[in-house]
């Protein structure tokens, strides 16, 4: 029996982190809520048919998705002893998709191996501790505004995701590239179940009930079951019609039982792609995959850590080599699989503000995601519209550390606006530490403080620079 001061409470450190048994197994289903939507969005996002007209197939890239996820998140949990999930990156599988499938004659295999080589490349740079390096070189403002953009991110990812906040399509005379709901009015049974779900979390949580986070996901998706079985809402698109009163992606419906198609695994042509573009080419396409994987994966690390409270106080998070050795097998798994680069998921906060501090809640997590490999009825009876209201309120509580920042000293002040803003507003972790590792290297320098600058900021700085001007460093060199 489970209980304070047994083997396992000494393992993952629950008591000494000031958790319960409870809050870890709570945590670990409220993680799970939050990002099981990727094993029916990732499938959409790789669905595509590479140059010789192949494709990875939708089965078989969920199944796949799914026992990635679930495998690196226990290695996760057990071995980084973190709450952190892992699961295929919606940035580098978009830009795979979409950037990397634009360039002829590559197959799916010759992809993922550009994957697979910048997941073995990140493996090195941990290893031989550059990437930790990195990330203690970085000032504690700087680690600040991680967190408070990517708690921006999550409100954003959440808000949109329900519907609540919509896309503006463009048209003459758009001005703004968001709105609220259709046509700047709240419509549709979804946004009720949004709204309802984020009264109820903000009361739960503002009344300190234990499970709170949770709570509002099963009765938001209750409600949301209901709906859908009474009044046959549908997807907001089927594939054919657009329908702006339905479901975000996922309509609520019960799945069967269904044995796993893991075909995908080891296909991966990690030398393919320079056979066919040439090494300059597929050299700069690794780069950016490499650069995206890496940084990405810090940022959400950080502003996960600080929300758990698990940073020391010297600004150091406990076994933080082995949390970047997971990270960077994930791209090689991932990558190996055929289903894209595993990371760490910002989703993860919603289990850290259910409580959740350690490994375990990540074991929890990913043996959830086993399961979904055969039976997936609590991922497709789960809508965004019942997760939402989650990432919402876990947003507000890390955007709340944004008063740690020396707003007078603008030569951190303006690098971590700037990290805050980019975030949601580009949609991408990276993109906003790019621009403020860029604009604090630049602005000290301004200052006639460049030596207070750490090396490696310089080395990060350069880094990001080539990866803004990727386009244009693509054209100068004559390649697509």
């Amino acid at each position: 029996m489970l209980k304070q001061g047994s083997a396992v409470d000494r393992y993952f450190k629950i008591s000494e982190r000031g958790s319960t048994y409870s809050r870890e197994i709570r945590g670990g289903f409220a993680t799970f809520f939050a990002m099981s939507y990727i094993v029916v969005l990732n499938p959409l996002i790789l669905s595509g048919a590479d140059s010789s007209g192949a494709s990875l197939g939708f089965t078989a890239v969920a199944a796949t998705t799914a026992f990635v996820a679930g495998i690196l998140t226990i290695l996760m949990g057990a071995w980084a002893k973190h709450p952190f999930a892992v699961a295929t990156g919606l940035g580098v599988n978009a830009f795979v998709a979409v950037t990397v499938a634009s360039h002829p004659g590559l197959t799916w295999p010759d992809m993922m191996g550009l994957v697979v080589l910048s997941g073995v490349t990140m493996l090195i740079l941990v290893l031989t501790g550059f990437r930790t390096a990195v990330f203690k070189a970085v000032p504690e403002a700087l680690k600040t505004a991680i967190v408070v953009g990517i708690g921006l991110f999550i409100a954003l990812i959440g808000l949109v995701n329900a519907g609540f906040v919509r896309r503006i399509p463009d048209a003459a005379g758009t001005t703004v590239p968001l709105g609220l709901g259709v046509d700047g009015k709240l419509m549709g049974w979804p946004t009720l179940v949004f709204a309802v779900g984020l009264i109820l979390t903000i009361a739960l949580v503002v009344r300190k009930v234990r499970g709170a986070i949770l709570i509002g996901i099963v009765v938001s998706t209750a409600l949301a079951a209901i709906l859908e079985f009474t009044l046959h809402i549908g997807p907001s698109f089927d594939g054919k019609n657009v329908n702006p009163r339905g479901w975000s992606l996922v309509a609520p419906t019960l799945s069967e039982w269904g044995a796993p198609d893991l075909s995908l695994i080891g296909k991966a042509n990690p030398f393919g792609a320079f056979e066919h573009l040439g090494f300059i080419a597929a050299a700069l396409l690794a780069f950016v995959i490499l650069l995206s994987i890496f940084f990405d994966a810090m940022g959400t690390m950080v502003g996960l850590a600080n929300e758990a409270g698990t940073v020391d106080k010297d600004g150091n998070i406990p076994n933080v080599d082995r949390v970047l050795q997971v990270d960077a097998l994930g791209a090689i798994v991932g990558g190996g699989a055929s289903v894209s680069s595993n990371q760490i998921f910002v989703e993860s906060g919603a289990g850290i503000g259910e409580g959740a501090r350690t490994g375990l809640a990540s074991i929890v997590t990913g043996v959830l995601f086993l399961i979904a490999m055969f039976f997936t009825p609590l991922i497709n009876l789960v809508p965004f519209e019942a997760v939402a209201p989650a990432l919402v309120v876990v947003g507000f509580m890390m955007v709340s550390q944004v008063g740690k920042i020396d707003w007078q000293d603008w030569g951190v002040g303006i690098p971590a606006f700037l990290t805050i803003a980019l975030m949601p507003f580009t949609y991408s972790i990276a993109n906003g530490l790019g621009a403020g590792f860029i604009s604090y290297v630049l602005i000290r320098t301004f200052q006639g403080r460049a030596r207070e600058v750490h090396p490696l900021m310089w080395a990060v700085a350069a880094a990001f620079l080539l990866f803004f001007g990727i386009g244009t460093v693509e054209e100068l060199l004559g390649v697509k």
